[in-house]
């Protein structure tokens, strides 16, 4: 059963966001599985996922888990605007016999109960047996996963393994909390807090940078690395996550790009000088 801590990985470019650096996957997930995460979420919110399309998506995939090898469980997300660009990426996933296939529910289109059981239900049997994963994100999808939902996927999906719960404050994430299935938190802030109440763990964009912090936190809950990551997640918050992570993780020695895929914008001058600064100051950078 997966539990731990998970990176939800960024995923590299060039040319200005609009080509695939896969040779620089291989070195980044050398940095991720040295840190002693448990495993990689790619292609998620952080991975800029959505915004490849699905070629991309496969090629990226499939780079990742030839890089982790035994080191790292990969979960891969595979949601998507429509259940058949959905089913198709989850089949690739499966074929690569990663520990997981996450999909988030559509955005834009807010589905009913029975229009969004269809689609998650469609996705699970695509990856069968491969272990599958709702990825709740009420502000990207623009609308939460009912229970009624996440129960019937459970009933009719025998590979239903549990869930990914970004929300936030802990109110939002506790109903997800079920007996039964492995929940992963993706606030750093509150996995205390759902480890506290049976969470499997987190799957954290603050450790697609600083992976150190994330990894402590999760063995001790209660421990000094809560503050470190408080910090950390504060400072890159500041800005744009992703182009922000991006270049904190090339500061760290990475070898990374700035690039990030339009419609997302990288760094000006000033925000570049905050992120090196805010690297600088965390003693585990030196």
């Amino acid at each position: 059963m997966l539990r731990g801590a998970l990176a939800a990985a960024l995923t590299p470019l060039r040319e200005e966001g609009e080509a695939l650096d896969l040779d620089s996957i291989g070195p980044y997930t050398d940095f991720l599985a040295g840190a002693g995460l448990d495993g990689v979420f790619v292609l998620g919110t952080t991975g800029e996922g959505i915004l490849l399309h699905a070629g991309e998506r496969r090629d990226v995939a499939e780079r990742f888990v030839e890089a982790a090898g035994e080191r790292l469980a990969v979960v891969v997300h595979a949601g998507a605007q429509s259940t058949a660009d959905t089913v198709a990426l989850a089949e690739h996933a499966a074929g690569l016999e990663v520990a997981g296939v996450a999909v988030v529910a559509p955005p834009y289109y807010a589905l009913d109960e029975r229009a969004l059981s269809r689609h998650f239900l469609a996705a699970a049997a695509a990856c069968a047996p491969i272990p599958f994963f709702l990825y709740e994100f009420a502000p990207r999808a623009g609308y939460p996963i009912p229970l009624a939902v996440v129960e019937r996927v459970r009933e009719e999906a025998p590979n239903l393994a549990g869930l990914k719960v970004s929300d936030q404050p802990f109110d939002a994430v506790r109903p997800y909390l079920l007996e039964g299935l492995s929940v992963f938190v993706g606030a750093e802030g509150l996995v205390p807090a759902g480890l506290a109440e049976g969470a499997a763990g987190s799957v954290s964009g603050l450790a697609s940078v600083f992976p150190e912090p994330v990894v402590a936190m999760v063995r001790e809950p209660e421990g000094p690395a809560v503050d470190d990551v408080a910090r950390l997640r504060a400072g890159l918050e500041r800005f744009p996550f992703v182009p922000a992570a991006k270049r904190a993780l090339a500061r760290r020695g990475v070898r990374i790009a700035e690039d990030v895929r339009a419609p997302l914008l990288p760094l000006d001058d000033a925000g570049r000088a905050e992120i090196d600064r805010l690297v600088d100051s965390w003693p585990g950078s030196r």
